[in-house]
């Protein structure tokens, strides 16, 4: 047992008064923060079992993760309920949403309702923004986070040194999507709302997670995370079926959205490319900083959903014969049969 989770067992000891529980690994998490699944010999404010988060204080802050579950819950979404915390030194008592994860139940028979109700659960949220209650999901951030895709994916993962001009269409690419994304209509951005964060329950689906870096910022965000995740992968128009399925009532409720469906596509295309590039920069950070190479496996598919939306739009092709250089591609000629 190392010392923080000693320090955590001294805690939960102090919290809870009963001290023959046991602790099991829930999950591990991209960042530096751990959960762990408390098994209780009795009940704690009604729960059997409950989930200690530790976020060491020197690299994550607690605070975040409690302001927007009190954000979510208030908006009457299943967010975990803050039970019991020690800011200072980095642990949260939390209530267990279970460990059925979205990913695992997902099948051609189970998605429809599944989407469903993730895309309900996403509308509450949305319609319960307010402006200045969470940070800005601005310009800088937005580029900071495509900076990860050079500075990772293409100089550490690739081992590739940009001319200047590949330095231009990179630059000028995400001049382009900021520009879409920054004029989309604003609201509430969960930022990982994926398969992964997202547990089946009983009551109110989905169990919502891993909501820390939530911000204020483009509307299509949380949808192309959920429909084009990174851990799984559905034919193109499975995902606009469920896009329209979200656009129509989202737009009934009165949600800052184009009026018109092939425009609201586009920007969610456009957001995704947002998406995507960054995530190839994470994936690759992960690997060659953390030590964490599970994440390699996923980038194919992360690549695809790159590659097919800089193929459809013209502003986007620049970037796609970047790719085709990074990865030696040659680029399609005429039909092959």
């Amino acid at each position: 047992m190392d010392s923080r989770q000693q320090q955590l067992n001294a805690w939960l000891n102090l919290t809870l008064k009963q001290a023959d529980f046991t602790l099991t690994i829930a999950s591990a998490d991209a960042s530096f923060r751990r959960y762990f699944r408390v098994h209780l010999p009795g009940e704690y404010l009604g729960y059997k079992t409950l989930i200690a988060m530790d976020a060491p204080p020197s690299q994550e802050d607690c605070r975040p993760f409690v302001k927007v579950a009190k954000l979510l819950s208030d908006a009457g979404l299943n967010a975990p309920q803050v039970l019991a915390q020690d800011l200072q030194n980095g642990f949260l008592l939390l209530s267990d949403l279970g460990d059925d994860t979205y990913l695992a139940a997902l099948n051609s028979d189970t998605a429809l309702k599944l989407y469903g109700d993730a895309t309900n659960a996403l509308i509450k949220m949305q319609l319960a923004s307010k402006p200045q209650v969470l940070p800005a999901y601005d310009e800088a951030l937005l580029s900071r986070e495509m900076q990860l895709f050079p500075d990772w994916y293409v100089a550490k993962h690739l081992n590739v040194t940009l001319n200047n001009e590949q330095q231009n269409v990179l630059k000028n690419t995400f001049d382009i999507l900021n520009k879409n994304i920054l004029a989309q209509g604003q609201v509430y951005v969960h930022r990982d709302y994926h398969s992964r964060n997202l547990m089946i329950t009983q009551e109110n689906n989905p169990g919502i997670l891993d909501f820390q870096d939530a911000v204020y910022g483009a509307i299509s965000y949380d949808l192309v995370s959920l429909l084009k995740d990174a851990y799984i992968s559905w034919d193109e128009e499975q995902i606009i079926d469920w896009a329209v399925r979200y656009w129509q009532p989202a737009k009934k409720a009165g949600l800052p959205i184009a009026d018109d469906f092939s425009e609201f596509y586009r920007d969610f295309e456009w957001m995704g490319a947002q998406r995507h590039i960054k995530i190839l920069g994470i994936f690759a950070r992960l690997n060659h900083r953390d030590g964490k190479d599970g994440y390699l496996k996923d980038m194919p598919l992360v690549m695809t959903y790159l590659r097919k939306v800089c193929e459809r739009y013209v502003e986007l092709r620049p970037m796609l014969r970047l790719l085709n250089q990074l990865e030696h591609v040659k680029p399609q000629e005429g039909y092959t049969f």
